[in-house]
């Protein structure tokens, strides 16, 4: 059975990919230090077999015994409200974590998948943004935290790759949302969950004209899988390029949530916020045979399902 280390396995986007790969007939490590992860994400896998848990913190030393295939490295904090809390975790897990990552990879023969973002684009001043832009980050900003540190990784990881040898894959994740994602983890989605259905004021910030374009869980899934089996080691951008307002996700969220007296209400922008985001998906389209399925009524109306069972617990 081939085996797979997973990092930030309890975490939101860890956790699906830790179901899928079990799915797929692999043994599953899963790594967390559960500083934004929780082990409610991967309860039901404790009991199985094919997976195993190591509470550990992959900025320090990472030691696997046995053979290893695969390195997953999703271990992060991936939004605002976390990383502006953990500025320091953030830029050593996405340093040392990926450092120490690819070492314990090039000892195994492993190859590896390391989870960038789209925030290396910073606040784009190309829209959408290919591959090939290098993006308009602010280093010394508070959002630089995050950005800097995928931006490193992605370094690091072509690094290993070109002087090593070393097969790595980097995919660019753009803003994904669905089931075990934390209400009060700052980002857009969840916190108009969260305001909906508590019915308090939908906070927007700015005047809502910015853009984000949302992907369903289970289709950057796809799209990761597909890009970890594939021969292609440049960044591919994983992301629905439906490309929406803030106001008009707030505005959907409003109208799903049954009975409601929510208002939206306009707060002050926060600093580097981007003012658009939206994927060109054209080499994941190319290369991996990839595009979104789910479109956004559907995902939302699953990711509300979810919020339901969480909202009293």
């Amino acid at each position: 059975m081939k085996k797979i280390l997973i990092t930030g396995a309890a975490g939101f986007l860890g956790s699906h990919l830790s179901d899928r790969f079990i799915k797929e007939g692999y043994e599953v490590i899963g790594m967390d230090n559960l500083i934004t992860g929780s082990m409610d994400n991967i309860e039901h896998l404790m009991p199985l077999e094919e997976f195993t848990f190591y509470h550990h913190d992959v900025s320090k030393f990472v030691h696997v015994p046995g053979d290893l295939h695969y390195i997953l490295h999703f271990a992060s904090p991936a939004s605002p409200i976390d990383y502006l809390k953990m500025p320091i975790q953030t830029l050593k897990v996405g340093s040392l974590g990926t450092h120490n990552l690819l070492g314990l990879a090039k000892a195994k023969n492993a190859r590896m998948l390391i989870a960038s973002t789209s925030e290396v684009y910073g606040d784009p001043l190309v829209n959408p943004q290919p591959e090939e832009y290098w993006g308009n980050v602010n280093p010394v900003g508070p959002r630089g935290v995050y950005d800097e540190a995928k931006r490193f990784q992605e370094a690091m990881t072509m690094a290993y790759h070109t002087y090593h040898g070393l097969e790595t894959r980097i995919v660019r994740i753009f803003n994904t949302y669905g089931p075990r994602m934390r209400f009060n983890d700052g980002r857009a989605l969840p916190a108009f969950f969260w305001q909906a259905m508590t019915n308090e004021d939908i906070t927007v910030f700015g005047d809502g004209s910015q853009t984000r374009a949302f992907c369903y869980v289970d289709d950057l899934v796809e799209g990761i899988f597909r890009l970890l089996f594939s021969d292609y080691s440049q960044p591919v951008n994983i992301g629905n390029p439906d490309e929406i307002s803030i106001l008009q996700a707030a505005q959907e969220v409003v109208d799903l949530v049954d009975g409601t007296t929510s208002k939206i209400v306009f707060k002050g922008l926060p600093k580097d916020d981007p003012k658009v985001r939206r994927p060109d998906i054209t080499k994941a389209k190319e290369i991996l045979n990839w595009s979104p399925t789910v479109d956004r009524a559907e995902g939302l109306r699953r990711t509300y399902d979810y919020f339901k069972t969480k909202i009293n617990n």
